[in-house]
C-alpha cells in the first residue's frame, strides 16, 4: 500500500466515524432535543403557537422542541442568547422585525451583530395585529380616538415591548400625524400588554389578535381597527387601518427562526423543510388563521434575502420618524 493509499483510507475511517456535528451525525438530526430560545414571554401568542408547531412536527423530528423563553431587552434578549450559543444545529431563535430590521438602527451596543451572528432558517408567520384600546377609554372608533388625544395630547398611554419595537414606532407616528404626545409603557410581552390594558393601566396598544376575543366579548378591550388589506372573518365589523384613515404605516410584522451563525447547513434545511411543510399543511394554516396569523414559506437563501431588505426598509422608516438612538 502507497502512503498515499494510506492517508486516504485514515482521512475516510475518520468520516465514517465521525464526532457528533460532522456529516454522519447530521444525517441522524435530530438524535435529542431541539432548543428553540423564544425572544417573548411564555403565553405570548408567539410563544403559543410555537408549542403548537412543537406538538405538530414531533412525529416527523422524533425528537420535542424545547422552548427557551428569553423576554425583555426590546426582544433583543433572546437574539443574545442565540448569537452566543454553540453552533452544533440543535439551537435555533424566534425572532421578530424588531429583533433583526429595527433594533440594528436603534441600538448603538446591540448585543449581536445580525448579519454576522446568524444563518437565516425560516420564516414563519406574519401577524395581523389590532389598534386595542381599554375597555374604559370612551373612543369607540378611530375617529373618537383622534378627538381624545387631540384635545388631551398628554393624557393618553401606549403600551409596547420597548423603545424602537414596531408598537413603540407606531405610537410615535400616531404621535406624528395627530399632533399629540401619547406615551409610550415598554412590557415584556404581549400578554402583560393586554393585562395592562384590561386592567387599565394603559389606554392604548398595537398588538397582535390571536386571543382577544373573550376580552372582547366581555368588554374588557375594545379593538378599533386591524392591520390588515381586508377585514377579518373573525372581526366583520370591525374596519381595516385603511377605513379609519391611518393606513400610512406601511410596517408589518413578521416572526422567524435564526439558527447562530456556522450552524450546519443540512441541520437547517431539514429544520426548515419541516416548518415548510407544516406551514402548508391545511390544518395547521387553518389553526394559524383562527389565531389571525399568516403564515410565510421561503428557502433559506429567500429568507436571507429578505432579512436584507426588511433592514434597509426598516432602517428608513426610523431615520423617517426620528426615533431617538439608544
Amino acid at each position: 500500500m502507497t502512503r498515499l493509499s494510506a492517508i486516504a483510507i485514515t482521512l475516510l475511517a475518520a468520516n465514517l466515524y465521525a464526532a457528533p456535528g460532522t456529516a454522519l451525525a447530521q444525517e441522524r438530526f435530530p438524535v435529542k432535543p431541539v432548543r428553540m430560545i423564544v425572544s417573548v414571554a411564555a403565553g405570548s401568542p408567539t410563544d403559543v403557537v410555537l408549542r403548537m408547531a412543537g406538538q405538530e412536527l414531533l412525529p416527523r423530528l422524533g425528537q420535542p422542541l424545547i422552548m427557551d423563553n428569553r423576554p425583555g431587552g426590546a426582544v433583543t434578549v433572546g437574539a443574545e442568547v442565540c448569537a452566543r450559543a454553540a453552533p452544533d444545529g440543535y439551537t435555533y431563535c424566534a425572532v421578530t422585525n424588531a429583533t433583526m430590521s429595527i433594533n440594528p438602527h436603534i441600538y448603538s451596543k446591540l448585543g449581536y451583530d445580525p448579519e454576522r451572528d446568524f444563518k437565516a432558517v425560516t420564516p414563519l408567520w406574519y401577524l395581523i395585529q389590532g389598534l386595542i384600546a381599554s375597555g374604559t377609554l370612551p373612543a369607540k372608533n378611530g375617529r373618537e380616538l383622534r378627538e381624545i388625544a387631540s384635545a388631551r395630547p398628554d393624557a393618553l398611554n401606549f403600551g409596547t415591548l420597548g423603545i424602537g419595537t414596531g408598537g413603540d414606532v407606531y405610537r410615535q407616528w400616531l404621535n406624528e400625524q395627530w399632533k399629540t404626545n401619547i406615551a409610550g409603557i415598554p412590557y415584556k410581552g404581549a400578554n402583560l400588554i393586554m393585562n395592562a390594558l384590561i386592567s387599565g393601566e394603559i389606554q392604548l396598544s398595537r398588538i397582535a389578535l390571536g386571543s382577544i376575543g373573550g376580552q372582547l366579548k366581555a368588554d374588557r378591550i375594545k379593538l378599533l381597527a386591524i392591520f390588515s388589506s381586508k377585514r377579518s372573518r373573525l372581526f366583520p365589523e370591525v374596519p381595516t387601518v385603511a377605513e379609519v384613515g391611518l393606513d400610512g404605516f406601511t410596517e408589518k410584522v413578521w416572526w422567524g427562526l435564526l439558527a447562530p451563525a456556522g450552524s450546519p447547513d443540512p441541520m437547517v434545511r431539514r429544520i426548515n423543510a419541516e416548518f415548510s411543510r407544516l406551514l402548508r399543511d391545511p390544518k395547521f394554516v387553518e389553526y394559524l388563521d383562527s389565531q389571525l396569523l399568516e403564515p410565510a414559506v421561503m428557502t433559506p437563501e429567500e429568507f436571507a434575502a429578505f432579512l436584507k431588505e426588511d433592514r434597509e426598509n426598516a432602517g428608513a422608516m426610523v431615520k423617517r420618524f426620528n426615533v431617538p438612538r439608544q
